[in-house]
């Protein structure tokens, strides 16, 4: 296939869509190639894989009360080394989510760069400078958490500060599906293997995403206002083993929906990996990423339980938090891969 013309526009509207490059790369007059680049693919998938470091770190932050352990950002007590973070558990934890997201922002910015000098596709390049974007407005948002955590909001528990964490969190999400996409789309196996997979699964596919952001919002706005323990009972959510809860709170509510969504994802998802082991033209590596997501999501269930039975230990939160971003990374990986073809003939037509 021909590279593609560089004078042709790049249009944001079409930052999804692209066209699949020759299996040996061909030099444009810009230095852009197409085709499959090995050192960009690691690198995008190391930072892909930061990310859980990422999420991990800041989930332990916050399952402690870390997260105003310094009260200045960006630097922390005035200082890129505070005096004594290696020594205290909550100055760590929160100075160390601070290094690693720094860490995150290089990766990413690199990344976006190198996209954009050396790869073909012009949805790529832009979904590169997207994510930086991304990036950017995760530590902005995780800064005005800290700055504005002072500022008290009438009529509400949480102030401005601690209402930050919910969107925080959320556009933490958003962000780790843009490093997979990226990374997923440098594969070798994307570039050179068109994917034979059913209407269907496709839209199945985004049903159990929209489903997991759903959940893990409603997971976020439960986490921060300390309604993990609002109903203390598993899997009933009375202690007599009634199904709905004797006494309803704005806490107890946002926990009953967390497990009425946990029931209905189980449901999507068994449905999502039936049909990627069933279906005649998915891969084995998608049948494996099925096997995957339902092993995780089985995890996911037994960390709920025991964050109740041991009343919310730290590791166990954090564990059921990176869990929960490993659920939607898989469903994210497998649905953006059963769309490869579409994403990559639209431009080209």
């Amino acid at each position: 296939m021909e590279s593609q013309s560089q004078s042709r526009p790049s249009s944001s509207a079409k930052w999804l869509f692209g066209r699949l490059g020759a299996p040996k790369p061909t030099w444009d007059h810009s230095g852009r190639t197409a085709g499959h680049k090995p050192a960009l693919a690691v690198f995008a998938a190391v930072g892909a894989a930061w990310v859980f470091v990422l999420v991990a770190l800041g989930a332990f932050t916050t399952s402690i009360n870390a997260g105003m352990a310094f009260p200045d950002w960006p630097l922390s007590n005035g200082s890129l080394n505070p005096s004594g973070w290696l020594s205290n558990i909550s100055m760590f934890a929160e100075h160390s989510h601070r290094l690693s997201a720094s860490t995150m922002g290089l990766i990413t910015i690199i990344l976006g760069i190198w996209l954009w000098l050396r790869e073909e596709r012009a949805w790529l390049r832009e979904l590169g400078f997207w994510a930086i974007g991304m990036v950017i407005l995760q530590g902005i948002v995780g800064g005005l958490r800290v700055l504005l955590d002072p500022v008290i909001v009438p009529g509400f528990e949480m102030t401005l500060g601690q209402m930050l964490r919910i969107p925080h969190g959320v556009i933490a999400q958003v962000y780790v599906c843009m490093l997979i996409a990226i990374a997923l789309a440098c594969s070798k196996a994307w570039i050179e293997k068109p994917i034979a997979v059913s209407t269907g699964f496709r839209r199945l596919g985004r049903l159990c995403v929209v489903l997991l952001f759903i959940q893990l919002t409603i997971a976020a706005v439960m986490r921060h206002n300390n309604a993990g323990l609002a109903i203390p009972s598993f899997p009933w959510s009375a202690p007599d083993g009634g199904l709905f809860p004797a006494v309803w709170s704005f806490k107890v509510a946002i926990n009953f929906a967390h497990r009425v969504m946990a029931c209905i994802l189980g449901v999507a998802l068994l449905w999502f990996a039936a049909k990627a082991w069933l279906e005649p033209g998915t891969p084995p590596g998608m049948r494996g990423g099925a096997t995957l997501l339902m092993s995780f999501f089985i995890l996911q269930i037994a960390l709920g339980a025991a964050i109740i039975r041991t009343y919310r230990d730290p590791a166990i939160t954090t564990a059921h938090v990176l869990i929960g971003a490993a659920i939607l990374a898989t469903a994210f990986s497998l649905t953006w891969f059963a769309h490869r073809n579409a994403i990559e003939a639209r431009e080209a037509r």
